[in-house]
């Protein structure tokens, strides 16, 4: 028997925080992949170049902050609108502040707890009614960490909301399965790329040649995407071999 995935050509997945690492590297290889791609993010020269590389027929870039409701709101509708359709959101937008508990401003750390638990739940619930009027069902695959299963020194908050975001993807599986929406939490260990740089990690620290890349992650969103709708894979957990877990 010859197991195959799925076929992603002419599907519309939706980033946010697509204009860096885990969200670039997945647009590129969903775009090669055949999906059309709505990308979201705060910096627009940098969806600008998105669009530049892989073309406005396969990317459509959205400034956006995964703060707002009505941001996400919007990324949802250009999916609709360029493409005709949404079948899958990735929720990917995410900053880290390592340091103590006592170690940031409260506006910082309630700038993360906002951007990564209620960017998430935002991003969702705007997706959600679009992905259920697509036929065949589609997914939310949510880009959290290891963070959010075993928590960490030096990143209480950073993996309480981590956290968060496992614990939503498990309850959305068991809410939404049954509409034909699969959920994933998608929780990588470190992955080098410019996250965190300057508020915990510096740049071209040594350790990131034991990191995960963030092609490495991207693979596991498509691959997530490329199951069989009769399969679902609720948990992805992944570290480098380089890196003790």
């Amino acid at each position: 028997m010859t197991y195959e995935l799925r076929d992603l050509a002419g599907t519309v997945v939706a980033i946010t925080g697509a204009t860096a690492g885990i969200g670039s590297a997945a647009t590129a290889q969903l775009v090669a992949a055949g999906a059309k791609v709505v990308v979201g993010g705060r910096r627009q020269e940098r969806l600008d170049e998105l669009v530049d590389t892989h073309g406005s027929e396969s990317v459509v870039g959205v400034s956006m902050d995964v703060q707002s409701p009505a941001d996400n709101a919007r990324l949802v509708e250009a999916a609709v609108s360029k493409f005709g359709r949404l079948d899958s959101i990735v929720p990917n937008a995410g900053i880290g502040l390592y340091g103590s508990i006592l170690d940031h401003s409260d506006e910082e750390v309630a700038r993360m707890m906002h951007t990564n638990y209620d960017g998430t739940v935002w991003a969702v619930r705007a997706a959600v009614p679009a992905i259920l009027a697509t036929a065949g069902g589609g997914d939310i695959v949510i880009v959290a960490s290891v963070a959010g299963l075993r928590g960490g020194g030096d990143e209480a908050v950073y993996a309480g909301t981590k956290s968060a975001q496992v614990g939503l993807a498990g309850s959305l599986d068991r809410e939404l399965r049954e509409k034909g929406i699969r959920v994933t939490a998608v929780c990588p260990a470190g992955v080098a790329t410019e996250f965190a740089i300057g508020t915990g990690r510096v740049a071209n620290d040594p350790r990131f040649a034991n990191y995960l890349t963030a092609d490495d992650v991207a693979f596991a969103v498509t691959t997530v995407l490329r199951q069989p709708r009769s399969v679902r894979t609720t948990l992805w957990s992944m570290w480098s071999m380089g890196q003790q877990s």
